[in-house]
């Protein structure tokens, strides 16, 4: 095996190139795997492997679990559209192939997320179709000062409007996979949020989050939200036009974001955020049985818009 890296501002992505597909049921192969995993996530945040010869999902849902950790079998109040495709696998976002799915950390809006996310490509697009990284160290350090202050100090309040089954977005039996409301209410409970029932059926959801938080290993403040992609700044203009003409109010789209104090987050900081961003994105494109492991604490991620079939699913632990 041999490891190269590409690298852009203050993100660097190693690629685990394997000369032979290993034998995963043994057991020193496989913790002589983790430990290249674990020592190139700890220093970068992610890796690419090349070379596992995984036939099929099945194989890597095994994969994923011989790293030790629990795989999720749920996406329960999960914002974007996601199918299960095997016990523990899921599409990623289901979102028109001819736009780019902008960098976030995976459900960095809820009281629980993810801690890592294993990507795996079935199909490589005929172009574009990369998942971008972005580490969130040097995001954070990458922004003007006043930004940074107002994110870490204030946090950011996501506000979710969902539909009882018509409308634009997510119902929220669709979210919380359930249609019983007692069982959305506990979920809502736990999860410290603010919620109320519309006298159409819908529900709006409020929940405050840092905007930054300590890495759960290290303790390092890292970029930890997903304002610029709750925004309605982050679709396309006629997108974005189009949410405007059907909704009566800012509150009555499926999504929305503010500081935590309630103020409106001015566009001039959402272009710093992504500006920021680009400086600091790494994309490799995928190749077919290619698997990328990333800690989600500590790398973003995202999609380029692509063309042709393109088939990656991700499992999370």
């Amino acid at each position: 095996m041999h490891i190269d890296t590409v690298s852009n501002g203050g993100t660097t992505l190693p690629v685990l190139r394997l000369d032979r597909a290993p034998d995963l049921g043994r057991a020193e192969t496989t913790a002589e795997l983790r430990a290249v995993v674990e020592a190139r996530l700890a220093e970068h945040g992610g890796l690419l492997i090349r070379g596992l010869g995984l036939p099929d999902i099945d194989a890597f849902h095994r994969t994923v679990t011989r790293f030790g950790h629990p795989v999720l079998a749920s996406y329960r109040g999960g914002d974007t559209p996601r199918s299960a495709v095997a016990e523990g696998v899921f599409t990623s976002t289901e979102y028109p192939a001819r736009f780019e799915i902008s960098l976030h950390n995976e459900m960095s809006y809820a009281h629980t997320w993810p801690s890592r996310l294993f990507f795996h490509c079935v199909v490589a697009a005929e172009s574009g179709g990369a998942t971008p990284v972005c580490d969130g160290r040097a995001l954070l350090a990458d922004l003007p000062e006043a930004v940074r202050e107002r994110y870490a100090g204030q946090g950011v309040t996501y506000r979710q409007h969902l539909h009882d089954g018509l409308g634009l977005g997510k119902s929220w039996q669709s979210t919380y996979e359930t249609d019983d409301r007692a069982v959305v209410e506990k979920f809502l409970a736990e999860a410290e949020a603010e919620y109320e029932w519309t006298a159409e059926g819908g529900l709006r959801v409020s929940q405050h989050r840092p905007g930054v938080r300590p890495h759960q290993d290290s303790g390092e403040p890292v970029w930890f939200n997903q304002a610029d992609q709750w925004h309605l700044s982050n679709l396309p203009d006629a997108e974005a036009e189009l949410m405007r003409s059907v909704v009566d109010r800012i509150d009555d789209l499926p999504h929305w974001v503010t500081y935590g104090d309630g103020r409106e987050i001015p566009d001039r900081d959402l272009d710093e955020v992504r500006l920021a961003m680009a400086r600091n994105k790494v994309a490799v494109p995928w190749q077919p049985g290619d698997v990328m492991v990333v800690d989600n604490m500590r790398m973003l991620h995202g999609r380029e818009a692509f063309t042709g079939a393109r088939k990656v699913v991700v499992s999370m632990t």
